[in-house]
């Protein structure tokens, strides 16, 4: 197809994986620590560096439409988050890095399996190939880490406020083991999962684009408005305070103290924008132009304890998983299971980022079976992921099968992509034609 499209044959390949988030939903951004896997499903591309500095895109799948730019001119629509804008999201981050004033023009033909709009990070996947692409293209050499941290920054183009997980772990992951991801500074440690159970995603079928809705943005600057009055009480700088987790720093205490801190100060109702900026002592103006990020500055209420005690519950619940599989005590896959089920729980009631879909689908997990089940990825759709005994694992898909995706004619048409168990598969790379 290569040949067809651009005339002349491939130099080299290069294929990011999708991952799947085990424990720790939404709280990469807020500096702490997450626990996914990369998925076996992945975005490829053909590469052909080319004289002319135009890069023209081309995708297998015939609803992804042609692209062609100068790779001087990358212009970056964040109304519409198509596929192609992704890729010069990657493109635009390396040539920033290295200040490249004659960028490498390139024929790239791309392929995926990662289902999109699913929470298996399919759009970071693409930054990350692009990224390497791109690289590969001019010639020049990263890190691993360095260029998860350029992907991670670059994917804020479109104007996604991530926080790193998802690009670490398409960069950093390695076959036969999960990684728990640590920021600042950015590091992987291998955890071991425990024989004996089989780690299965099932995809609701609802489509939910991080960039393309607000959901997720809101989260992010609520998060960073909790930060801002938990840090305000407790008579820190808090101007300079970002994250959930600097407060943690700063103050010296443990995640159950920190929750401790969030019932004291924070109050269950919403906080309207009149009383934050009361309790901040700011103006209107000075909330949306210094804190909030462009796509929230309509937002009128925010829920500030809920998704801080979410944050602070999660982080260490991530914690604990680690060390349940760390230490593999005979009972650890009903310890990891319950550690999934509370994650889901606060993800429903404290951040809100389920829907009716997601429940039904982590009841019939449970109900067949699985000894845990939650949402994984940002939410308000996508996938969940579940643990099942391995020696259940063909009855469970069988009865899950039965029990969602075939009372639905549009799940029907989707189910041989949707359902299956997965375990953990290695990291981006490049291969070039022998």
């Amino acid at each position: 197809m290569f040949i067809s499209k651009f005339g002349s044959a491939p130099k080299f390949y290069v294929r990011a994986p999708g991952r799947v988030n085990l424990i720790g939903e939404h709280i990469d951004y807020c500096g702490y620590a997450v626990l996914p896997m990369a998925i076996e499903q992945d975005i490829l591309i053909a590469v052909e560096p080319v004289e002319t500095q135009v890069l023209q895109l081309a995708n297998t799948n015939s609803l992804y439409l042609d692209f062609s730019t100068s790779v001087n001119n990358i212009q970056i629509n964040k109304t519409k988050p198509q596929w192609h804008n992704y890729f010069q999201c990657g493109m635009k981050g390396i040539q920033e890095h290295f200040g490249l004033n004659n960028p490498t023009g390139m024929n790239c033909l791309l392929d995926g399996t990662i289902p999109p709009s699913s929470g298996l990070s399919s759009s970071s996947a693409l930054v990350c190939c692009a990224g390497l692409v791109t690289l590969r293209a001019n010639g020049k050499t990263l890190s691993k880490v360095e260029l998860a941290e350029i992907c991670t920054k670059s994917e804020r183009y479109i104007g996604t406020e991530g926080g790193g997980m998802d690009q670490s772990i398409s960069f950093l992951a390695e076959e036969g083991t999960a990684k728990l991801i640590e920021f600042s500074p950015l590091r992987a440690t291998d955890v071991r999962l425990p024989s004996g159970a089989a780690f299965v995603i099932a995809n609701s079928c609802v489509e939910m684009n991080k960039a393309a809705t607000s959901h997720y943005n809101i989260r992010v600057m609520e998060c960073r408005l909790a930060t801002k009055l938990l840090s305000k009480s407790k008579g820190l700088d808090w101007k300079k305070m970002v994250r959930l987790h600097d407060v943690q720093t700063k103050l010296g205490v443990s995640l159950e103290e920190m929750l401790t801190i969030v019932k004291e100060v924070l109050h269950p109702e919403p906080y309207s924008t009149e009383e934050i900026c009361k309790c901040l002592g700011i103006s209107l103006e000075e909330l949306r132009s210094q804190i909030l990020s462009q796509n929230t500055q309509d937002v009128s209420t925010f829920k500030l304890y809920q998704r801080a005690t979410h944050v602070y519950s999660e982080a260490a619940r991530v914690l604990e998983f680690k060390k349940i599989c760390n230490e593999a005590p005979a009972n650890a896959i009903q310890l990891l299971g319950e550690l999934m089920n509370q994650s889901y729980i606060s993800c429903r009631e404290m951040y809100e980022c389920s829907c009716p879909e997601l429940d039904r689908l982590v009841d019939i997990c449970l109900q067949f079976g699985a000894i845990g089940s939650r949402l994984t990825g940002a939410g308000w759709g996508g996938c969940t992921v579940s643990m099942v005994p391995t020696d259940k694992l063909n009855t469970f898909l069988k009865n899950v099968k039965k029990a969602y995706y075939q009372t639905d004619v549009q799940r029907l048409a989707l189910e041989n992509n949707s359902l299956f168990a997965t375990k953990p598969g290695r990291g981006a790379l490049v291969f070039v034609e022998a």
